[in-house]
């Protein structure tokens, strides 16, 4: 696995004056994702859990649904000067009889760190329809267990305290408890690392989860949590308005400003206990 952290040194200017100090840095570096040997996109991310974002990235696009979808997931094909692995190439093999990637899939093999969508040949490419539908969860949430949340999945950041430069995403159960919490650069890998150890885990789909991200809530996030079956999706900033469409459509319970005692529920509120 390549290196988290990065340091360099920075020129500091304040009232007290000037200095040149040490600095820490999220280290961002590419990850191309093969499948069966055929190239399939490239994203901009923080290394470390990348079998779990490949696994969340083939569940949450409909090319995977289960454990024994994937054979193999190996390194391959990428040294630096010295000959040394990178471990910037991912090949994965797919399980007898499953078919590959749908040519709309393809991301034109580059991703941004901030937009997985970008892309895409169209938005249409996106709206994938879902195996693990969440419109019929049944869970409820009380506002004060949602209200935790941000600052537990803040507590699990551990490279974010040295960097200050990472979105994460975590997943929660339904009295506040954390399954997984994972850190990127990009905060759709973010979400793809944890989907991923939740599928890698036997908790696909994510019945009862709560899916926490530190940022906006995107379209392309809350289409992973459709395609996850999570069945409430909370963000500590704002919403897009397709994501709310996307939300109300697909039955996912979407808050916004979830901030302290305060939040703003967009989609399906009636599974906020009240």
């Amino acid at each position: 696995m390549g290196r988290l952290i990065a340091r360099t040194s920075v020129l500091r200017l304040g009232p007290a004056g000037e200095r040149t100090a040490p600095d820490r840095l999220a280290v961002e570096e590419p990850l191309e994702l093969r499948v069966n040997g055929t190239p399939l996109a490239v994203t901009m991310r923080t290394p470390g859990h990348d079998v779990e974002l490949a696994h969340g990235f083939l569940l949450t696009e409909g090319v995977i649904e289960a454990v024994p979808d994937v054979s193999s997931a190996r390194y391959c094909d990428s040294v630096d000067e010295d000959g040394r692995n990178t471990y910037n190439v991912l090949d994965v093999t797919l399980g007898a009889g499953v078919p590959p990637p749908d040519p709309g899939v393809e991301r034109n093999f580059y991703t941004t760190s901030s937009c997985g969508v970008c892309g895409k040949a169209s938005l249409d490419a996106v709206r994938l329809r879902t195996r693990f539908s969440p419109a019929d969860d049944p869970v409820l949430v009380a506002p004060s267990v949602l209200a935790e949340l941000p600052d537990r999945l803040r507590e699990a950041q551990r490279v974010f305290d040295s960097t200050g430069g990472l979105h994460a995403a975590g997943l929660f159960t339904a009295d506040g408890t954390l399954l997984v919490a994972r850190e990127d650069v990009g905060r759709h890998n973010a979400v793809d690392k944890a989907l991923g150890w939740a599928l890698l885990n036997n908790r696909i789909p994510g019945a009862g989860c709560v899916l926490m991200v530190s940022g906006r809530a995107s379209f392309e996030l809350t289409q992973k949590a459709v395609m996850a079956g999570v069945p409430i999706l909370a963000a500590v900033s704002a919403p897009s308005s397709l994501a709310v469409d996307l939300a109300t459509e697909s039955g996912v319970t979407l808050i916004g400003f979830l901030r302290g005692d305060t939040m703003n529920v967009y989609a399906n509120t009636t599974r906020i206990k009240r």
